[in-house]
């Protein structure tokens, strides 16, 4: 004779009806912790989407990831490199995922306090629509030190470091202006414009080259209100 397997759900079943607690108040108990909670995370939520980023927060030194603290002076670097923004969060128009939201309040409970002042990196875009690069979530410790607190959405494309070059800096731009119009001159067939080619007609084609490309850079950095990253990594304004 074989004894049947002991199904674990039923017997917890058989335990629960034992207890003296009635249904309708078991229910009514885990509402309110749910309720609790949700209430918890639309504090946090609403405390990240009207943060000025002002505030310093007074955590425990001794309970941070030395990992995840980071200077001013290094997130501006990083922001120039890639071209990104580090703004409060007030200005971001994507949506933080739960997991940050959970990450917030749990630290907020092991440094028994209100974390307030949350800043984020973020491509420009972000900050006018939803996209899915991915965003830095940062809260400020003070004297330009940031911890931060989650991370999502995708990596950035591996080229953009190198695509965001040119918009560092004038004479980055200026040098591959020259490159493109030298490119652009050696494209041109001989004896397009002569019977015969020499050095001076390549350089003034050259110059030419590069005066009308220079003038379509020109003008849609102007129309469009572009800047260098430099001038942009923690600006709230539209056009720059």
């Amino acid at each position: 004779m074989f004894l049947p397997k002991t199904n674990i759900e039923q017997k917890l079943s058989k335990v629960r009806s034992k207890q003296i607690l009635p249904e309708e108040e078991r229910m009514k108990q885990v509402y309110t912790i749910l309720s609790n909670l949700d209430n918890e995370l639309d504090r946090i939520e609403q405390n990240i989407f009207t943060s000025k980023g002002a505030f310093n927060n007074n955590f425990n030194a001794n309970l941070l990831d030395s990992a995840k603290i980071y200077h001013i002076e290094e997130i501006k670097q990083i922001c120039i490199d890639y071209r990104l923004r580090f703004l409060d969060t007030k200005y971001f128009k994507g949506t933080i995922p739960p997991e940050a939201l959970s990450k917030i309040k749990s630290l907020e409970k092991e440094h028994d306090f209100e974390i307030i002042g949350f800043k984020i990196i973020a491509p420009s875009k972000l900050f006018k629509l939803e996209d899915k690069d991915d965003p830095l979530l940062f809260a400020p410790i003070g004297n330009g030190y940031h911890y931060l607190i989650h991370q999502w959405g995708n990596d950035l494309h591996p080229l953009r470091k190198l695509l965001m070059w040119p918009f560092k800096s004038i004479l980055n731009l200026a040098l591959l202006i020259l490159v493109i119009s030298f490119i652009t001159t050696m494209m041109i067939p001989d004896g397009l414009f002569s019977k015969t080619s020499s050095n001076a007609q390549f350089w003034i084609l050259y110059f030419f080259m590069f005066k009308c490309i220079a003038s379509v850079v020109i003008f849609y950095g102007f129309a469009m209100g572009k800047n260098f990253n430099p001038a942009i990594w923690n600006s709230k304004y539209y056009n720059s």
